[in-house]
Order: structure tokens, then sequence, then C-alpha cells
């Protein structure tokens, strides 16, 4: 795996998860106040800074057959449960990801919640979503990173690509001052799903024992083999996900 498909995939799979995170702050600072909001955020910060520390040496110490066919199993779990929405989404059979709809649920519901105060901490609603929000989804930014850094044996990069793609959002978000409604992240959830288990089958079968024909580049052959069949579910698919949307409907 070349560094720069390590930065990609790492970028891709964080873009989306900063995404989410982006709303529930945008919704939490927006109508609760904004200073409440971003202690919640920087202390899930905190929190998930720890969690790298202690987890990054213990993961790096395991040895590499173990660690390739430990970090194939947690990948192909993580990424046949994303592909497995994806291909739902597009297939018709589940609501498409709606970033605009849930930043107005979760405004709706800040905006009804009861005001608290806590020590150092003005409004423990917005404090609270915030951080549980930026903890979750940053909990799994912190899984990838980990998992393809450590499998790499270039932790380094992968948190460059993960920082990069937090950035991204959040300048993005700075700018729009609004939730990120136009990324495709329907299509990249998809596409990621696909990555992730590509890579999971991949790393975990070496793991096992399996030697690849032509070590990596296996790799070039086996993610489009992972595409192609679900595509083929997503077209099995659309003919009864279309009569579950007119039933819904009716």
């Amino acid at each position: 795996m070349t560094s720069l498909a390590l930065f990609l995939a790492v970028f891709l799979a964080c873009i989306v998860e900063a995404v989410e995170a982006l709303t529930i702050l945008l919704a939490a600072g927006t109508t609760r106040g904004w200073r409440s909001a971003l202690t919640g955020a920087g202390s899930a910060g905190v929190v998930l800074a720890a969690v790298v520390a202690v987890l990054g040496p213990a993961i790096a110490a395991i040895p590499m057959s173990a660690l390739r066919l430990l970090v194939g199993g947690l990948l192909l779990i993580f990424g046949v449960g994303w592909l497995r929405k994806a291909i739902m989404r597009a297939g018709g059979l589940k609501a498409l990801h709606d970033e605009e709809q849930i930043f107005a649920d979760e405004v709706a519901a800040a905006r009804a919640a009861v005001s608290t105060r806590r020590p150092l901490v003005g409004d423990w609603y917005a404090f609270t979503l915030s951080f549980k929000g930026v903890l979750l989804e940053g909990l799994e930014v912190v899984f990838i990173v980990l998992t393809f850094g450590t499998n790499q044996r270039d932790v380094p990069l992968a948190a460059l690509a993960a920082g990069a793609a937090v950035l991204l959002v959040a300048g993005l978000g700075l700018a729009m001052r609004g939730p990120l409604s136009r990324v495709p992240e329907n299509a990249m959830k998809f596409v990621v799903g696909v990555m992730l288990t590509g890579f999971g089958i991949f790393w975990g079968a070496e793991g096992a024992g399996v030697t690849w024909p032509g070590q990596d580049a296996a790799l070039l052959v086996l993610v489009p083999a992972v595409l192609a069949v679900s595509w083929g579910y997503v077209r099995l698919l659309a003919p009864r996900g279309r009569g579950a949307l007119v039933a819904e409907e009716v």
C-alpha cells in the first residue's frame, strides 16, 4: 500500500466522520451558545488524545501477523456495516443520509431543552451534545488512523490525513456557517465502505497466512471486486426499494 493510497483512504473516511461531528457542533453552538459547545468539543478532544496515547503503543507492540489479522477483522466489521447501510440507501430501502434534516432535528431538540448550569459550563446541554457528538465520531477517526497507520507502520501519515480532513471540514463549515449538505456524503460512505471492506479482507487474509499474488497490487483487483459485488446488490435491491418507497407514499 503506497503512502498516497494510505493518505487518501484515511482522508476520505475521516471526512465523513468530521461532517457528522460538525453538524452536531453547529446545532449546539448556534442555538445554545458557542462557549459551552466549544468547551464540550475541546473536552472530547482531550479524551481522544488520551485514547490515542494509551492505544497507540499497545497496538504497535502486537506482532505484525496478529496485528493484520486483528485489523483486518475489525475493518471488516466496520466496513461491512457502512457498506450494508450504503447499499440499502443506494437501493432505495433506506432513507438517504440528510445532514440538513439532522441539523434541523438537533436544533429543534436543543431549543426545547431546559438550560442548566454546571461549574465551568454555562450550558450543560450544549456541552454534553457537542461532547458526545465529537467523541463518538472522533473515536471512529481514531480507529481508522490507528488501524491503517499501525498496519502500514506510518501512523504520522495517517494522523496527517485525518487532521487534513478535519481542518478542511471545519474550514468549510466556518465559511458556510451551516451543515455541509452539499458534500456527497452518501456516495462517500459507499466508497469508504468498499475501501474498508477490501482492506479488511486483504489484511485479514494476510494475517491468517495468505500470500496475495502481486502483494499490495492485489488490492487493485480486490477493491474493484468488492465495488462490483456491492453495486450488483444495489441493482438487485433497486426494484424492491422503489416498491417500498411507493408503499410508504401510499
